[in-house]
């Protein structure tokens, strides 16, 4: 199969848009300079909106076999356990929302899992596979890749992180700030004496918001730890990890196989354009986030989702809504974590604590190109709720199983004709008749209309 797009950057947000247009049968390469997969915990929060795109994308299983929800953590001042705290508390699944809660798993973890669901739809990851150059004119994009081969495609993304080759190469102003007054030291490390089936704060009485944490990173023997550099200089070592925590921990706990480590500092920053002509960027490569509120992952996913099903149409108006779309909303997320930034560095109680802001389901599109204003509760732009359903044999089903796949869904409730352009259900009030009949009543309550067209990314298209 022709390549019709070459992706750089084989991250989350890479990986996503590969499946997205593979499945689609459009041909795609996703190449990377790196000559070996990243091997760290990072992004390692998975808010519930991009768990609902994994189902749809066929990797939520897996997802959910590997990782955890939010562990509990223990909180020790002067060495002493005081208390025990919850990052948010356990919300009950609903018809509408069947993943409320954020879910753990580390980003080394999420990428194999996506990898490997790229590779069932025929396209494996290309390392060592670095872009040095690309041209582009009205019919497509000349790139330039490290091997020395040459490429022609009608589309190129740029998923290549916050310092994205694509990005500069386009001359796109990353505007922002890097605070060097905020720095963290972090890294996966196993730690002797510590349960790993809970998380840790340790911290002194008098600066009870100044400590060093401990995540654990399930499906593996390491904890995340993060503590604050303040002015010091360190080498992100094992040794460097040893030291922080035992100055605040008392000692006792010993800290061995040192997976990762990095030094961090607060980089806030959105690119002022999200496209050039063919030409598009995703992910960190068009914004970066503080980790507060575990938004640059899930959002850079929801970049890809919101893309890959545009590039595969290519019709122009569909190519013109990404920009509009994407970037409000990173710019509405990254006011979300730079909050929460905000709160953590003057030490506020609630620091990490997690609101519904950091869940990103209420992302919408209204008002934007695709999504002009409506009235009602559902609005195009929106969402579209999940709720249970039953064919007239009894069988259960969702309306995200509907969904399901690269395709919009119309969604006729009770009389009216069905259309033939995208796969269309009639759904029922009770189980008389025939379609689909909607069980206890929550279909209609969430969408109250005759019609709705929802795009092939989950939001609605169109209310009648």
């Amino acid at each position: 199969m022709a390549t019709t797009v070459l992706v750089a950057g084989a991250g989350p947000t890479g990986l996503t848009l590969g499946i997205e247009l593979a499945r689609r049968g459009v041909g795609v390469r996703v190449v990377d300079k790196a000559d070996r997969y990243f091997a760290g915990s990072r992004g390692d929060g998975l808010q519930p909106r991009t768990m609902e795109v994994f189902e749809d994308l066929g990797v939520l299983d897996a997802v959910l076999a590997a990782g955890a929800p939010p562990f509990p953590m223990r909180v020790y001042l002067d060495g002493e356990f005081t208390m025990e705290r919850r990052m948010a508390e356990h919300v009950e699944p609903t018809p509408a929302v069947p993943y409320p809660n954020a879910w753990f798993l580390g980003q080394s973890q999420t990428e194999g899992i996506l990898r490997d669901r790229l590779a069932e739809l025929g396209v494996r990851v290309e390392l060592n596979t670095g872009l040095t150059g690309f041209t582009q004119d009205d019919d497509g994009v000349t790139a330039e890749l490290s091997t020395g081969e040459t490429v022609r495609v009608a589309y190129l993304v740029g998923a290549d992180g916050g310092k994205s080759f694509v990005r500069k190469a386009l001359g796109i102003a990353f505007e922002g700030t890097t605070d060097e007054s905020i720095r963290m030291l972090l890294g996966d490390v196993q730690a002797e004496g510590l349960d790993h089936s809970t998380g840790y704060w340790f911290a002194a009485k008098d600066e009870p918001m100044s400590g060093v944490a401990f995540t654990p990173l399930a499906g593996t023997p390491h904890f995340q730890f993060g503590s604050p550099l303040g002015d010091a200089e360190v080498e992100p070592s094992l040794p460097a990890l040893q030291a922080h925590l035992d100055r605040v921990s008392g000692g006792g706990i010993r800290l061995h196989d040192l997976a990762w480590s990095t030094v961090w500092r607060p980089n806030i920053r959105l690119a002022e354009a999200f496209r050039r002509g063919r030409v598009f960027l995703a992910g960190d490569a068009a914004h970066v986030h503080p980790p507060t509120g575990g938004q640059g992952l899930n959002t850079g996913v929801q970049d890809a989702y919101n893309l890959g099903w545009k590039l595969a149409d290519g019709s122009p108006e569909l190519l013109d809504s990404y920009e509009p779309e994407r970037r409000a909303v990173a710019a509405r997320v990254l006011g979300v974590s730079t909050a929460l930034l905000e709160k953590y560095t003057e030490g506020a109680e609630d620091a990490h604590e997690r609101g519904p802001e950091t869940q990103q389901l209420d992302t919408n599109y209204r008002g934007g190109p695709l999504s002009p204003n409506g009235i009602g509760v559902l609005r195009p732009g929106d969402r579209a709720p999940d709720a249970p359903l039953a064919d007239e044999n009894g069988k259960e089903v969702r309306l995200f199983e509907l969904f399901r796949g690269p395709h919009a869904t119309e969604l006729v409730f009770g009389d009216g004709p069905l259309g033939t352009e995208h796969p269309a259900y009639r759904i029922l009030p009770s189980a008389s008749g025939d379609g689909l009949f909607d069980v206890g009543g929550h279909a209609y309550a969430a969408y109250q209309a005759k019609r709705v067209l929802v795009r092939p990314d989950g939001y609605v298209w169109s209310v009648s």
